[in-house]
């Protein structure tokens, strides 16, 4: 509609609801979203590597904030004084670390990668392989055919990704060796490599998807996901978020934030407190936890468990 002065005039709401009552405009369609399950989780967290694992531990009351130390720093390329120099000048120095190593409960880069993957795979990546190995099986979905493969995405995220690559990668262009940087240096920094590592492993044919919305990230992939399988998008998608950020230029960046807690270095099972009125800022942490989330009513989810029901109105 246009008004005697030229200007086109926007109907209100008002408006708008006594043309439908009125019968002037047709009222859009209602689509029915499709419902969300979750039916498997995968995890990897300072507690330990894996669901039963990490429960195990969170119920006896163990903690995965430990004091770290210079090796917790990622910085083997520089020299033991410049080492020492950088760890005395952290204010923070608590942090939630996923134990490695080979024993039971404990994350191991071997078993999850060969010899020509640790070269192009960084740390935050091999998180995600690993929780979406252990979210899989729990959810019993291992798809065969091209149709169930083009019916199944990722979508994970992470937060800064690979710092200790990109600080490695400065130092070589300081000391003039530019040569030296590692035709992967990119593939391993790029958030969204982490999603597509995990569909090309696994053949996934589905949408990819990378959210990057700092320490909101895995809700955020989460709801991405759910709502892709809500409108019809796709039918299974393998979702969470991931993160390696224990390093020192990480903790360096946060702590000139004055974000980190600096309170607790003696105690650091007392350190976060995210709600209590002592608290001085939040605690550095790695880790990584997937979902699988399916379409309710497809035939797939009736051979599989239905951990939790997702409402898309509160993501």
């Amino acid at each position: 509609m246009t008004r005697g002065n030229g200007l086109r005039h926007i109907p209100s709401r008002l408006q708008f609801r006594r043309s439908y009552s009125s019968g002037a405009l047709d009222p859009p369609p209602f689509i029915h979203p499709r419902r969300v399950v979750v039916t498997g989780i995968g995890m990897v967290t300072p507690l330990g590597c894996g669901v039963k694992t990490t429960w195990k531990r969170l119920i006896e009351g163990e903690c995965g904030v430990r004091v770290i130390t210079i090796d917790d720093l990622k910085m083997n390329g520089f020299d033991r004084e410049v080492q020492l120099s950088a760890f005395d000048h952290l204010t923070s120095k608590v942090a939630g670390t996923v134990p490695c190593g080979t024993n039971p409960g404990e994350f191991h880069d071997d078993l999850w990668l060969n010899s020509k993957e640790h070269r192009s795979v960084s740390r935050f990546i091999g998180y995600a392989l690993c929780a979406t190995d252990e979210a899989l099986k729990d959810s019993n979905w291992i798809p065969s055919t091209m149709e169930e493969k083009e019916r199944t995405g990722v979508s994970i995220g992470a937060g800064i990704g690979s710092i200790t690559d990109i600080m490695d990668a400065s130092k070589m262009i300081c000391e003039k060796k530019l040569r030296r940087i590692s035709p992967y240096f990119i593939p391993r920094i790029l958030i969204n490599m982490a999603s597509g590592h995990v569909s090309m492993t696994y053949g996934f044919q589905g949408p990819n998807h990378a959210a990057v919305t700092a320490c909101a990230t895995g809700a955020h992939s989460i709801g991405d996901a759910a709502r892709m399988i809500q409108f019809g998008d796709v039918d299974v998608m393998v979702a969470g978020g991931t993160e390696s950020s224990i390093d020192a230029l990480s903790i360096a960046g946060f702590c000139r934030l004055r974000a980190l807690t600096t309170k607790y270095n003696t105690a650091p099972q007392e350190a976060s407190r995210p709600f209590d009125c002592d608290r001085d800022g939040f605690v550095n942490w790695s880790m990584q936890k997937n979902v699988v989330l399916r379409y309710m009513l497809s035939f797939v989810v009736m051979e599989a468990q239905v951990m939790h029901i997702i409402l898309l109105n509160h993501i």
